[in-house]
């Protein structure tokens, strides 16, 4: 029997360990799209404890938490930390075989060098431990980031922030790169239409604009644009229930936006093509660039209603979506590709029913002037796990070229997520070395081990080319 969390973990074989530590344990981490707050990068703060660091915007643990009923009080209120950590800590043995808690292990033996596994009897010595190591400069956010080898960073930011911080860190000349990425989101929700309003205003004061057309409003958008792409930005990313890509005319697009400024009623016929008219329009903005762009498809959010009044989004009650993805996703790329307007475009989705699908796609748009130009993205949110990552790779390598992906990302708002990269490669290690044992694959782990090097760091450092 192997030991829990071992130097082999996840590793079947010699070969499956051979390929691991030979070649994919010491790479570089390229995490081309997460959460974190680009301002405790930039102030390089130091967390004042682990449940700062930890549980506070993790929703993968709030949910843990709740379905084994601890009170909301511990998760998103006002308890002191000592004792919301104590209830995480009387949680994860409740998630044997639920991804935390391979991902809360590895990130105490990663960070802080703690083998013990997190229980009521270990939490006071674990919360003490982490606590003590958090205070010194080894561990400031730059240094955590630094012991992963994490190379860049993008973070995900709406086109109204000022990118300040981004700023602040190249001025400062810090070891890791992070770069904004374009995140329009807010900009095409006219399910809202007071919201939307107040966006634009608040546009207008940062554009110094009057904003009256929608091609004013596109102008003023466009500007943003720029002045993300001279802040070093060359990501956009869109997180949506599916692709918007209904037919629709400038007139129709210009009495719709006249109907938001007026705060009147929209119809959800005009609402499809205003979002599919903003989306057209922000990836040509992002082939002209030549950025790389992201879509994140098939969430159904904020099902919660009653708590979400009390906590807000993102505090962990969005679901897997079951929405029509392929025929509008067809459209909507093919709308691009005939006019040779398609960017570099990574798609994901959220629901397992929808991998092969995805994965068949993009070699529709797939035109050889870039390897691996159309990217089916990693496995994201209810899919980062065992399961779903095997499942994600076996439908790339089953209908694309597996060796062309651009591989693993956290989509984290921790600094301690980053072992999420380890374990994907020790994934990958484990499949390749699956195949090669039952003689499915050639022996050969130079080539291999080169694949699985691509899959892991170079696939995504050639793709993006970010700047020094």
């Amino acid at each position: 029997m192997k030991s829990f969390l071992d130097e082999d973990f996840l590793l079947q074989s010699d070969v499956a360990r051979e390929l691991f530590h030979d070649h994919a344990k010491d790479l570089p981490i390229i995490d081309y799209h997460c959460h974190l707050p680009p301002d405790q990068i930039a102030n390089n703060i130091n967390f004042a404890n682990i449940t700062q660091a930890w549980l506070k915007g993790d929703h993968y643990k709030w949910r843990a938490m709740r379905a084994n009923g601890i009170d909301e009080g511990y998760i998103t209120g006002g308890k002191p930390d000592n004792e919301k950590f104590d209830k995480w800590a009387e949680t994860v043995p409740y998630t044997l075989r639920n991804p935390l808690y391979h991902w809360t292990h590895l990130e105490l033996q990663r960070y802080f060098g703690i083998t013990s596994r997190l229980m009521p009897g270990t939490a006071e010595f674990i919360y003490a431990d982490c606590n003590e190591k958090l205070q010194s400069p080894e561990f400031s956010v730059q240094q955590l980031i630094k012991k992963m080898n994490v190379d860049v960073i993008c973070t995900t930011d709406d086109p109204l922030d000022d990118l300040s911080h981004h700023g602040q860190l190249k001025k400062d000349g810090a070891e890791v790169r992070v770069y904004p990425a374009f995140r329009p989101d807010k900009a095409m929700y006219i399910e809202d239409v007071v919201a939307l309003n107040a966006y634009v205003t608040k546009l207008e004061e940062i554009s110094n604009t009057t904003i009256n057309t929608v091609e004013d409003y596109l102008y003023a958008l466009k500007n943003r644009h720029h002045y993300f792409a001279a802040n070093g930005c060359t990501v956009s990313d869109h997180g949506l229930e599916h692709i918007y890509a209904e037919e629709y005319t400038d007139e129709e697009i210009r009495e719709i936006f006249e109907k938001v400024r007026a705060e009147k009623k929209v119809t959800n016929s005009e609402k499809v093509k205003f979002k599919s008219a903003m989306l057209y329009n922000f990836a040509v903005w992002n082939q002209e660039k030549d950025w790389v762009q992201q879509f994140h498809l098939g969430a159904l959010r904020n099902n919660n209603s009653r708590l979400l009044s009390q906590l807000g989004p993102d505090t962990g009650f969005d679901s897997i979506g079951d929405f029509n993805q392929a025929r509008p996703l067809s459209k909507f790329l093919n709308k691009l590709d005939k006019d040779d307007r398609l960017a570099k475009t990574i798609i994901y989705n959220l629901n397992p029913a929808d991998n092969e699908m995805m994965a068949a796609m993009i070699g529709n748009f797939n035109d050889g002037t870039v390897a691996g130009k159309v990217q089916y993205g990693s496995a994201w949110w209810f899919q980062d796990q065992k399961d779903g990552m095997t499942r994600q790779i076996n439908a790339l390598s089953n209908m694309g070229l597996l060796s062309r992906f651009i591989g693993m990302l956290t989509d984290s708002r921790s600094f301690l997520s980053f072992p999420r990269h380890e374990y994907f490669r020790r994934l990958l290690c484990n499949l390749f070395a699956e195949d090669i044992v039952n003689g499915e694959l050639p022996h050969d782990m130079a080539w291999t081990g080169k694949v699985i090097q691509d899959i892991c760091y170079f696939n995504a450092k050639s793709y993006f080319k970010f700047k020094p």
